[in-house]
């Protein structure tokens, strides 16, 4: 725009000098004005806006010095071709444990830091955008907010699940995952990279809904990620929710409006879940929270536990990430076996 409208100016000024100019002055304006024409062609302003939790974010260029937080958002910068974009990632080794493959994807990248960032490791890093979400790297009140990093010219594009903690009662969904991609496909101009993604998760997950059909029954799955004293568990508005219910299944805790809360056990032993599932990351191995959830004293009574039916997870499969499809497959299978194991 500002120099299609310096083109404008220059034009105007010489048609009002006196056409009595030699022609050597007239030969050396021609070249200026189809320089500059064709200069603003060739580069033309590039920004785009994308809708972020309840912010709109306009990124004047392409990040080419990108931070992100947590295993699943640096997955999706990863799964987009944006290594070559990222200066780092944080919020991975103090929590969860990465796949082979992707550790060796994250091996030449530095981690900010282990568990949370703070602005002075974003800040030293040089970082021209961040990919985060609310409690993925951002505590409201907290440090490192849209609102701190804005001070510093670096824009942030929250992770679409973890609006629920700024805008109540907001239900994750699949479509947030695609949003996300297709809004970083934007943000990073990758976008036909971003729609294949988004097709090809859509077409797995289309697969495993046509095979299931209508089913007469939906069998009770209890989200486990967590504790001993008082369960870690999702809610109705995290990303369990949908993954279950795709897979043909009802989340035990979709009465709670939140994403990822504290339970009771005895409202895991009165909505008696016909299956577990095993959120496989931390300290503790899914194989020793099985053994302890096995051999809790309350829940001997519960069906999943009688019949052992357990299905793990990796963190990474049931938070938005390209791995929901294959979290939807595996649920499916295990939930419905009549009609996947044919």
């Amino acid at each position: 725009m500002t120099r299609l409208r310096t083109v404008a100016s220059v034009g105007a000024s010489s048609a009002r000098e006196p056409w009595g100019s030699t022609k050597a002055s007239r030969a050396e304006l021609a070249p200026t004005l189809v320089g500059a024409f064709l200069l603003a062609l060739a580069s033309p302003a590039w920004a785009v806006t994308v809708t972020s939790c309840d912010r709109q974010v306009t990124i004047e260029q392409p990040p080419q010095r990108a931070v992100s937080h947590d295993i699943t958002l640096t997955a999706m910068l990863l799964a987009l071709g944006l290594k070559e974009r990222m200066v780092g990632y944080s919020g991975v080794s103090g929590w969860k444990t990465p796949t082979p493959e992707l550790q060796a994807d994250l091996d030449d990248l530095p981690e900010l830091a282990a568990r949370y960032p703070s602005l002075e490791n974003l800040l030293d890093a040089g970082a021209d955008f961040f990919f985060a979400g609310w409690n993925y790297g951002m505590r409201i009140g907290g440090e490192v907010t849209p609102a701190s990093l804005e001070r510093f010219g670096i824009p942030v594009y929250e992770l679409s699940e973890s609006c629920a903690h700024v805008t109540p009662g907001r239900v994750a969904s699949l479509d947030d995952v695609y949003n996300d991609l297709r809004n970083l496909g934007r943000i990073f101009a990758v976008e036909a990279r971003a729609d294949d993604l988004v097709h090809g998760m859509q077409a797995r997950v289309a697969a495993v809904e046509a095979r299931l059909g209508q089913q007469p029954t939906r069998p009770r799955v209890f989200v486990y990620d967590s504790g001993e004293d008082v369960p870690f568990s999702a809610g109705r508005l995290g990303m369990p929710q949908p993954l279950i219910e795709a897979a043909g299944g009802r989340n035990v805790m979709d009465g709670v409006s939140a994403n990822w809360m504290k339970v009771g056990w005895e409202s895991v032993v009165e909505q008696d879940p016909e299956l577990i599932l095993i959120v496989d990351y931390g300290e503790r191995t899914a194989a020793q929270k099985r053994d302890f959830l096995l051999q809790h004293p309350a829940l001997q009574g519960v069906t999943a536990i009688r019949e052992q039916r357990f299905v793990v997870l990796s963190y990474l499969a049931v938070t938005p990430s390209l791995e929901n499809a294959t979290a939807i497959e595996t649920l499916a299978t295990a939930l419905h076996p009549e009609v996947f194991t044919q």
